[in-house]
Formats: C-alpha cells, sequence, structure tokens
C-alpha cells in the first residue's frame, strides 16, 4: 500500500482551536456498515440511543503530563518534547537543535526554586536524545509540573500560544495516571452527565491505560505504508478487566474502544480466538488494512489527519472508501478536526 492513498485534503479552517463546551455537545458522525458507510450526524449527547445494552466502552486513564521542557546551551535554543519513559527518571525524547547536543551534557531546565537538570545519555539514529533528569532528590513529576508545558499537537501548538485552560482542557475526565504527552482525545467528549445516561441505557465502562507517546504526532516520511516504524508506547489491562471484557462479549455485549489508544492495547492484549488476555509492557502495533481484528467490535475517535497512521487505522476498521465517503461529509457539514474536535462512531 501507498501512504498517498491515505491522503485527502483538510480546510485549515476546520482544526479546531479550542474544545466546544459542554465536552458533551461536540457533533458525533456515526458511521455504521463497513461495505455500506450508512452516515448519520448526530452529538455525543445522543450516544446512549446509538448503544446497546450490554455494550462495554472501554477507555484509558492516562494523564498528560507537562512534557515539553526549555533551555539554552550556549547561542542554541534547546526544545525538549519527551515521549517515552524508561525509568523514573530516565526518558526519551525529541528535540528541537539536537545536533548541538553530546552524550554527557547537562543542561539545565529548571528555574528559581525548581532545580531541573537533564543529562545527555544516548542519542538514536532516528534523532531521539535519552535523558538521565535530576530534581534535587523531589519527585520528577513535580518538577515537570513546575517548569514544564503541556504538550499540545503541534497543529495547535504552531497556531496559537499554549494557556492555562489547556492544563484543563487536555485532560480526560478518566485521566488517572500520569505518563502520556499526548490525550487520549476520543475521552474528551464524555462527562458525568454522559455517563450516567449510558449507565442508565445498560453501557458499562472498563479502563486500560496507554501512556500515549509524542510519537503519534510523527509524519509518515515512507512511501509504502509497510516501511513506517511505529514508535513504542507503554500500556497496562488487568487480568480481571479482561476477565469482565470477555464476559460482556460472551453475553452479547460489544466492546468499543473510547480512542485509537485503547483499542491499540485491547488489540495488543488479544489472541488470535479473540480472547482478551492480561497485558503489561510496550506495544508498536500497527494497524492498517487487511488487519484480522481480535479485540473490538467498534470505535469512538475524533477524526485524524491525512496520510497519518490513525487514519490508515480507521480505514482498516471500515474500509478506505467508507472512510472517504465519512471524511468528506465531516468536512462538507463543517465538523470541527483533530484533537480538540468533534468525534465520530465506527461500528462495521
Amino acid at each position: 500500500m501507498l501512504v498517498d492513498d491515505f491522503d485527502f485534503h483538510l480546510p485549515e479552517e476546520r482544526i479546531a482551536l479550542r474544545p466546544v463546551s459542554p465536552r458533551d455537545s461536540a457533533r458525533l458522525l456515526c458511521v455504521t456498515g463497513r461495505d455500506v458507510g450508512a452516515l448519520a450526524d448526530m452529538s455525543f449527547r445522543d450516544l446512549p440511543a446509538r448503544l446497546r445494552p450490554g455494550d462495554v466502552l472501554v477507555v484509558n486513564d492516562t494523564r498528560v503530563i507537562p512534557a515539553q521542557l526549555f533551555a539554552r546551551k550556549g547561542d542554541a535554543a534547546i526544545g525538549v518534547t519527551l515521549h517515552k519513559r524508561e525509568t523514573a527518571n530516565r526518558w526519551w525524547s525529541f528535540v528541537r537543535n539536537a545536533r548541538r547536543l553530546r552524550p554527557g551534557d547537562v543542561i539545565a531546565f529548571g528555574r528559581e526554586g525548581v532545580p531541573l537538570q537533564g543529562t545527555v545519555i544516548e542519542k538514536s539514529t532516528e534523532g531521539s536524545v535519552l535523558w538521565q533528569f535530576d530534581a534535587a532528590g523531589q519527585p520528577l513529576e513535580s518538577a515537570l509540573h513546575a517548569v514544564g508545558q503541556m504538550p499540545l499537537p503541534p497543529y495547535i501548538a504552531r497556531r496559537r500560544d499554549i494557556d492555562a485552560a489547556d492544563a484543563a482542557d487536555y485532560q480526560t475526565l478518566h485521566a488517572a495516571r500520569d505518563g502520556a504527552v499526548a490525550a487520549p482525545t476520543a475521552g474528551l467528549h464524555f462527562t458525568p452527565r454522559l455517563w450516567d445516561e449510558l449507565a442508565a441505557a445498560g453501557v458499562t465502562r472498563e479502563t486500560v491505560t496507554l501512556h500515549v507517546g509524542a510519537g503519534t504526532f510523527l509524519p509518515v516520511k515512507a512511501t509504502r505504508v509497510e516501511d513506517h516504524q511505529m514508535h513504542a508506547e507503554w500500556g497496562s489491562l488487568d487480568a480481571a478487566t479482561a476477565a469482565r471484557l470477555n464476559a460482556a462479549r460472551s453475553a452479547g455485549g460489544r466492546i468499543i474502544a473510547v480512542g485509537t489508544t485503547s483499542l491499540r492495547l485491547l488489540e495488543s492484549a488479544a489472541d488470535e480466538t479473540r480472547t482478551i488476555h492480561a497485558f503489561t509492557g510496550d506495544t508498536s502495533i500497527f494497524i492498517t488494512p487487511g488487519y484480522r481484528w481480535r479485540a473490538i467490535d467498534g470505535l469512538i475517535t475524533n477524526f485524524h489527519l491525512p496520510r497519518s497512521t490513525l487514519f490508515m487505522l480507521v480505514s482498516a476498521l471500515m474500509g478506505l472508501d467508507v472512510m472517504r465517503k465519512a471524511y468528506a461529509h465531516a468536512i462538507e457539514k463543517d465538523y470541527r478536526f483533530y484533537s480538540y474536535g468533534d468525534g465520530s462512531l465506527l461500528l462495521p
């Protein structure tokens, strides 16, 4: 497959720079039928009526940390975006001006009263930098919250400044476990009111963790889809959750992932018999058309970038022609795209 097959034109004004309020008033495009692609315009408040008693929504409880750090080395500005944790104080990162760094370099990221230093441990052939951080005996998370910046996606950050509102806007209601450097944005649409209405409709919720990395925003540079290398992300799904999900499916319920992050973890944890198992560790699963689905029966997700691995993923679920039709409809009907935008319910 060619990456060009997953390209489409998106007018820049369709990119949402702020979320709607209240969150569950966002629009929701329901796409049903892998070959038909029947489309229905709704809002997230309509979601309970579109699901069935016994269905399970699986959310990601990762919490976004202030993962962008800034410093100087001589006359060079150093911009660091953390993307994968190795140990408590050791992180891989993408770095602006990485060419100015050498293993052993010590960079001061802290400010008055908040000491934070990073030592360059290693530079990968792909350009990532591995840091060992020292926060003078304090937890690294405390230092990051004091001196770091919320890592908004580049398609938002290049069009406006990051501000105090983003600290709340870019976290889901389910956020509980620090470690992500990008939000699982499908979860941004859920409110306590919506969950109450879903529960009244017989829909239950399960929780997994996948710490989303900044690699999710990297462009696909390969010409052929098969040549793209996915970055690994850490996730966890416990045995009790796996057992409840398997029982729900056995009882006739559908497993519907809230976001591609939950989906990728569920698919990583399932075997060829469609049984979901406990899982803890890294996953670099890359889902493209032709993939044989193991865990999920549907997906709630935002609208994704052209030529992205996530548009490839939704095309694998619904079919490329169906998703081209759905995205053309969304653009024509003024849906809001990307992280702060509207969403879709995909039921193959």
